[in-house]
């Protein structure tokens, strides 16, 4: 396979998760400010669409996190206590 198609798969699996993150945000943001709307709409957080929101959120930057945290063990970049323990 081409170079340039493997980094460009690369990049997919990092912007997937990102904009899973960003949409799950902002899903948050509009439930929680839902409430200060007009009056006749629901005056009260939309808890299914937080929840939702909270859940693409938590996945999202998970993957993120745990990406950057095996990529840094590959190289070495890591703090003591993080690193994998060895045998004596």
């Amino acid at each position: 396979m081409n170079d340039t198609v493997k980094r460009f798969i690369a990049v997919l699996l990092l912007v997937i998760p990102g904009v899973t993150a960003t949409y799950g945000f902002l899903t948050m943001k509009d439930a929680f400010f839902a409430q200060f709307g007009a009056p006749e709409t629901n005056p009260h957080v939309l808890w299914g669409t937080m929840i939702l929101g909270f859940f693409l959120f938590a996945i999202g930057i998970a993957f993120i996190g745990g990406w950057i945290f095996f990529r840094d063990r590959k190289r070495n970049y890591l703090a003591p206590r993080f690193k994998p323990k060895r045998r004596k």
